[in-house]
This record gives C-alpha cells, structure tokens and sequence, in this order.
C-alpha cells in the first residue's frame, strides 16, 4: 500500500473490524479491498470506501456486515451462499460491490438468483472501473492533467462501443446500420442470375476487382462501405483502452475477417494482374467475397437479441460442450446399430443407404434433430424401432441441458436490458439538456 502506515490495516464494515496485512492487500480476492493496495492520497482512499482513520489506520465502509462476513467466508473457504433470511437480490448487490459475479455463489445460489431475477426483471449493474472518478468527486479539487482528454476519449469510445450512451451514439449506431442492410443487400443481389454487366461476363470474371469493376455501382457502393468499416474499426482501435483485448473481442475478429479481404482481392489483382490463372480460376476470390455475409455479425453491436445470444453461448460453453457429447454418443451408438441392422444382417433385403457407418450418422443426426429430410430410410422392422427409439432419445438428449442454458439466457438478458436502460436514461438526460 502505497498510503497510510503500519504494518496492518483495519476495515471497519459495519461496525464489524477486520484486520489484514498490508501485503495481504495486494492479491485479495475482492476487487474492492485490493484496490485499498494502490492508493497513493486520501482522496484516493475515499473513492474506494466511505471514510478514514488516519491514526488507526482503519477503514470504513457503510454496508451490510452479516453480507460481509458470508462473502469472508468465501474468501477463506472459496463456498459463497446466501443469507438466511436476506433477499437474495440484497445480497447480490452487496456481491457487486465487493467486486463478486453471480458465477462465484454455489450452483443452488445461482439458481435462486436467476429465479428471483426472472420474476424481478432486475438487474445491479457493476461498479465504475477503477480508472473512473467517483461521480461524488466531481467538481472537488483540481483536475489532474491529462484529464480532459481522458474524459474526451472516454466519450468516443462509448459514442463508438455503446450504441443508446447519447445521440451522436444512436445517430452513428443508426449509419453503421444502414451500411451493413446496403452491404448485404448488394452482396445478394450479386448472386443473381439477372445481376450482369451489359457485356454478360461470368462469374469468375465478375469476382475480379478490375478498374472497370469498381467504376461500376455496384463497385462504388462495395468501396464506400468497406471505407465506412475501416474508418469505424480504425476510430474504434484509437480510441479503445486497451488494444490488446480490442483485438481478442470476437467482435473485433469478426469485423477483421469482413473488412481484410476486400482488401487482399484489390492487392492480388494490382500484383497478379487480371489475366493470371488465380483470376481465371476466381473460387479464391469468390471465397474471399462471400466473407462479407459476417458483417450481418455487426448488427450484435446495436440489438440487445443478438448481444445476449453472444453472452450466452459463452457462458455455457460448458453445457454446450456436454451436449455435442450427448449426440455423439448417441450418433455412434445408433449409426452403428442402424447399419448392422440395415445392411448387415439379411443380405437379400440390403440398404444401400446404410452402406457404411459414416452414412448411417446423417441419418442419426437428422432423426434425432426431429427434422426427418426422408432421403434415407429404414426398410426393416427391427431398423424402424431403432428408429423409433432413435428420435425419442434425441427429445430426451436434446431436453436435458436447455434448462441450463435457459437460465443463463434470462440472467444476461436482463443484465444488459439493465445496461441499455441505464444509458438510455443518460440518453433522456442528454436530451433535457
């Protein structure tokens, strides 16, 4: 700790006192209390808690101090549970204060928080980052230097990441959109029939990117929205904080894989020339030019839908992993049943479309989805009541880990419901101003 002396500090929570180590401090698992260890001023010191004791070196904090002692008990034994008869809502705001997720409570936890959550649609946002000032700092003192460009950068980057933070944000959100739906729409329509140049080239001459190719409308409208991307990704890279975890943003790839390769076919083109045989050949660039359907990806940044199927799947990759397991057991079993069954054991009546057990997997795969395309069959009564059993395994298989995902489907539903809110009333404050 960079503030105060002594070999210990004191945290008073509540009237509760705990005493801790200085170098204790330092890798605490509650964000809140190691934040104590950077402190270089008082001031910095009352931005973390609610007052301070120069002489004793204690620390206070106005909160809950039974809430307190359980998260200490996480902290020591790594369990964190409820409080008896405490609103279970409560204490997860005491959690976010110390620095804790939902992910850290006991799986029986977890559950009656996202059931108290669904039935609530509430949601306790996070504490500011710690870079942030403290809004009842505002205004107190002198500015640091430096500070007004940071609050400037600060402001573009939630005018880029955060589409309902202002109007500019919502008017640049609205552009960004625009962009991807004429994008799209040209990408589509480009693989009509009737999408020709008036000489009738084809299809690989038109995938070229040739001076004449970009003159046309098509190529215009292609150029003005790749330059529209790259300028938005660039401003973006600019003005984010920390630029190696703006590269890693599934996101960010995304729009990396939809921008580069515009970009690559224009660079072969200009050292290949036009009449290479990769041109002739034209499947690398078609390849390249269908990557744009990920710019449909870009619209997660401006829906709430398609933010929380993003969040879900990452955090149940663990269920999502168990039920790709599921099938694929199931998908040997029955493949391997189905064609002995089919082609192996009467060799007068024998399925050729049960040839091999890699063909009898599509059939697996297509019977336990339910979906059923019908170009492949059972013709034997024992293969039709595997078949039978086939799709009732797939309901139960398939059933068993929704209730899992659901939950956490709710649980970031509203957490970033609560988010675009809050913005939202910022939004309406911009406006009354």
């Amino acid at each position: 700790m960079n503030f105060g002396r002594g070999p210990s500090v004191v945290l008073n929570v509540g009237g509760t006192r705990y005493s801790f180590s200085r170098e204790v401090l330092k890798d605490f698992p509650l964000r809140r209390v190691s934040r104590l260890h950077g402190c270089l001023s008082e001031q910095d010191v009352l931005e973390v808690c609610d007052d301070y004791d120069r002489e004793r070196n204690e620390y206070f904090f106005d909160r809950h101090s039974e809430a307190f002692g359980f998260i200490m008990l996480y902290v020591r034994h790594g369990h964190l549970r409820f409080v008896p008869h405490m609103c279970e809502l409560s204490f997860y705001n005491e959690m976010i204060y110390w620095g804790l997720e939902g992910s850290h409570l006991d799986y029986c936890c977890q559950r009656r928080l996202d059931d108290r959550m669904s039935e609530t649609c509430t949601y306790y946002a996070a504490e500011e980052p710690p870079g942030e000032p403290a809004r009842g700092s505002e205004g107190k003192g002198r500015r640091p230097p430096g500070a007004e460009g940071r609050k400037w950068l600060e402001r573009m980057r939630r005018t880029f990441e955060e589409p309902t933070s202002s109007v500019a944000a919502q008017v640049l959100a609205t552009v960004s959109i625009l962009f991807v739906i004429v994008s799209m729409v040209v990408l589509c329509a480009s693989t009509l029939p009737e999408w020709r140049a008036p000489e009738n080239r084809s299809v690989e001459e038109q995938s070229r990117y040739t001076a004449e190719s970009v003159r046309e409308p098509s190529g215009i409208i292609e150029a003005i929205c790749i330059g529209w991307f790259t300028a938005e990704c660039i401003v973006r890279f600019i003005v984010s904080k920390n630029k190696c975890e703006f590269v890693r943003r599934p996101l960010n790839i995304i729009d990396l894989l939809a921008i580069t390769p515009y970009y690559i076919s224009v660079l072969m083109t200009v050292f290949t020339g036009e009449n290479s045989q990769l041109q002739r050949a034209g499947v690398t660039l078609r390849v390249l030019r269908m990557m744009r359907i990920f710019w449909v990806i870009k619209l997660a940044r401006h829906f709430i839908g398609l933010q929380t199927l993003g969040l879900t799947l990452k955090r149940c990759y663990r269920e999502m992993v168990m039920l790709l397991v599921f099938i694929c057991v199931a998908m040997a079993i029955f493949s391997a049943l189905s064609q002995l069954l089919e082609n192996g054991l009467d060799l007068g009546t024998k399925n050729k479309d049960y040839a091999s057990i890699p063909a009898a997997c599509w059939w697996v795969i297509i019977s336990m989805t339910t979906v059923g395309y019908g170009d492949m069959c059972p013709i034997t009564v024992p293969g039709r009541i595997l078949g039978g059993i086939c799709v009732v395994s797939g309901i139960v298989l398939l059933a068993l880990p929704i209730t899992f995902i659901y939950h956490s489907f709710v649980q970031c539903y509203h957490e970033l419901k609560f988010r675009s809110a809050r913005y939202s009333r910022s939004l309406s404050a911009e406006f009354l101003n």
